[in-house]
């Protein structure tokens, strides 16, 4: 597989005001919008509807929190010890055996969506197959272990729902990883250099790993919860049910969500738990698309590799995601 490769200079960092993100002060401000406006907001609030809603919400978010945490801790620990030159080492010289290699090492190297991504263009300059890197990419997201556990917790007494959703990403991501070996030759591949602190420590390597991914996860996360519970809240039933109801119209919408919301792996098991109207086909759909593909990866992947990339990559996972899990929902569920 061929591809022309670029070495652009590293993005410049985000802006910062006396030495903080801009967003900090955007949070802290609106903050303090809500509680000088306190007195203004609370008899409004005051309803049954935004009291459900609120309920929905906060079950959503405190069920998800302890697995985001433990998924960010474990991606920083990987990404602080585990070396990419020993990752080559995990996956053969023959890319055609490197692909489903790289797929099953996602159940033992767990990362961030936002992490897989600069890692995968790292495993390209140093030689691995574009195929196995993308394979990689797809694969450590979506079916480690904590991925698991929390599906499991979100869907108790469903073990079939775990074993659907880890075959349909684990298939999703060997077959884009062959599917490109075979069609995407001639595709261009930028490979743009990221910055790098070569000076420091494991300590701090961890922190900004964890800091990184946590704040980036969390944000959707809330924003997921937000959008879920709205869901079940305001939206009225009848359309829910309408939309639920016709098999396509309902994997179309939650396709849709998933790549719109753009969730964490290891939280947006809950978030599908509670669209109870949904079939549990529909479930998985938005569980194997939105590890694999969301606006936020979507993003990431252009600025990474390029648009000529992403043009043709992101539609080819969303397709196959779709595809493998509602073979896997007709199949085990």
């Amino acid at each position: 597989m061929s591809g022309s490769t670029k070495q652009d200079a590293p993005p410049a960092p985000g802006r910062t005001v006396g030495g903080l993100p801009l967003q900090v002060y955007v949070v802290f401000g609106v903050l303090g919008a809500l509680v000088v406006s306190q007195q203004w907001l609370l008899p409004r609030l005051d309803s049954p509807a935004l009291a459900t809603w609120s309920t929905i919400f906060v079950a959503i978010v405190v069920q998800s929190i302890p697995f985001l945490v433990g998924g960010v801790l474990l991606a920083g620990v990987i990404a602080t010890l585990l070396s990419e030159k020993a990752l080559r080492r995990l996956v053969p010289a023959n890319p055609t055996l490197g692909v489903p290699v790289a797929g099953l090492a996602g159940v033992a190297l767990p990362g961030c969506e936002c992490a897989s991504v600069p890692v995968a263009g790292s495993l390209m300059r140093r030689g691995v197959a574009p195929a196995v890197a993308l394979t990689f990419l797809l694969a450590t997201p979506a079916v480690n272990p904590v991925v698991l556990v929390s599906t499991a917790v979100a869907f108790p007494d469903r073990p079939e729902v775990v074993l659907a959703r880890f075959l349909a990403s684990l298939v999703t991501a060997v077959a884009v990883g062959w599917l490109w070996l075979r069609f995407a030759g001639r595709v261009p591949i930028l490979h743009r250099q990221r910055g790098h602190d070569h000076g420091e420590g494991a300590a701090q390597a961890f922190l900004g790993s964890v800091r990184h991914d946590f704040i980036h996860a969390a944000g959707f996360l809330v924003l997921g919860a937000m959008i879920a519970a709205a869901i079940n809240t305001f939206v009225p039933r009848e359309i829910i049910d309408s939309v639920a109801g016709n098999f396509f119209l309902a994997v179309g919408s939650m396709a849709i969500f998933a790549f719109v919301v753009a969730l964490c792996s290891e939280a947006d098991a809950f978030v599908a738990a509670s669209l109870s109207a949904f079939s549990d086909t529909a479930k998985l759909v938005f569980m194997v698309v939105g590890p694999a593909m969301d606006v936020k990866l979507a993003s990431m992947e252009s600025g990474q590799f390029g648009g000529a990339f992403a043009l043709r990559f992101v539609p080819l996972v969303i397709v196959v995601a779709v595809l493998s899990a509602c073979g896997m929902g007709w199949w085990l569920l």
